[in-house]
């Protein structure tokens, strides 16, 4: 790695480079980090694709561009795809013989009480994923066994027992998908992206709660029958309803509660962007629930690594389904009051003509 490429990955700051037409060349690993979302992902988007203000500077960008002169907005108010806006500093500037692509640093209004704090966490990331990647490499031996006992004792079976044994082999077959991504951490591939069925995927989210952690729970569902394809990768999308799911579950206590799960288009809803246009996400899903609502300190950092709510949770839940949300292109928001949880997803619609549902 060359001097240059060293300070670039080093800089506790998150920073990007701009090509001409304000797409995102580059990107840091403190920028992946203060937007959640992978290098891959990421780059080749339009800036005000991912990062969003409450005032507009595409004009001011272009204008700082075209004079060569640093732009600078103080305590501004940025929001990143699938997560809260936060306060912070932006800096954006021409890059050296960059022919008009800039540099752009954001810096969080606490960043500098927190620096000392992140390195510790990032420290403890690593570790966590390394001993994810090597339980993930022990339990995969196990779970081939436990797939081929199911199949086999299926066959013995009624048709109502078999359905049983039928879900067992394709959960395994799932958790062996996911424990693959996680042995490949370090270089997650982006979402296979098809036409995927939402009504689907949430049927399958709910049968596996109901006879599993939701078995408690009483699992509503309130579908928009019209609702058309969305564009995502079904295994993620999946992922991030189940965790939805066990979140509500596990806030509702051992008295139980209701679920809803709702699906709705909505037209016209888009991302707000600094030059107002942002890209059509009229797919609507939210998993409401009527436990005791989120505590209030951790509102505000919801989506971030290691918070939780919860005494012995692990805090990655709720950031995994932000990644995964982030990376379709898509919003996840949360409203909460006591009795009265909202999570809404977001999402784009497949392509008109494209066919089929995604599903197996």
């Amino acid at each position: 790695m060359s001097r240059e490429a060293a300070i670039w990955a080093s800089l506790p700051v998150p920073a990007l480079i701009l090509d001409p037409e304000d797409r995102i060349e580059e990107i840091n690993p403190a920028a992946e980090d203060f937007l959640n979302a992978s290098a891959r992902s990421i780059l080749g988007r339009g800036i005000w694709q991912v990062i969003l203000t409450e005032t507009p500077l595409a004009l001011a960008l272009a204008r700082a561009r075209e004079s060569g002169a640093p732009l600078i907005v103080n305590d501004l108010d940025i929001a990143r795809l699938a997560q809260p806006a936060l306060r912070c500093a932006l800096q954006v500037a021409p890059l050296a013989g960059g022919e008009a692509r800039m540099i752009m640093v954001i810096t969080p209004r606490d960043l500098a009480g927190r620096l000392g704090e992140n390195i510790s966490v990032k420290a403890a990331a690593r570790s966590a994923i390394g001993m994810a990647e090597m339980l993930a490499h022990e339990i995969k031996n196990p779970l081939a066994g436990i797939t081929g006992a199911a199949q086999l004792l299926g066959m013995g079976l009624g048709p109502e027992d078999q359905e049983l044994t039928g879900l067992i082999v394709a959960e395994s077959r799932r958790i062996v998908k996911l424990l693959e991504r996680v042995e490949q951490f370090g270089n997650p591939g982006p979402p296979e992206f098809a036409p995927v069925n939402l009504h689907d995927i949430l049927d399958r989210a709910r049968h596996s709660a109901r006879l599993g952690f939701g078995a408690r729970m009483r699992i509503e569902q309130d579908y928009d029958p019209s609702l058309p394809p969305a564009l995502g990768d079904k295994d993620q999308l999946l992922q991030v309803v189940l965790n939805l799911l066990k979140n509500a579950a596990e806030a509702a206590g051992p008295e139980g509660g209701t679920i809803r799960l709702r699906s709705y288009f909505e037209h016209g809803f888009r991302l707000r962007r600094a030059d107002g246009i942002g890209p059509p996400l009229p797919l609507q899903i939210e998993v409401v629930d009527d436990g005791p609502g989120l505590p209030e300190a951790i509102r505000d950092a919801l989506f971030d690594p290691f918070v939780s709510g919860r005494e012995n949770g692990t805090g990655l839940g709720l950031a995994l389904v932000s990644k995964i949300v982030s990376e379709h292109g898509g919003w996840i928001s949360v409203a909460s009051q006591p009795g009265h949880t909202v999570f809404r997803i977001s999402l784009p619609r497949a392509p008109q003509g494209a066919g089929g549902t995604g599903e197996d």
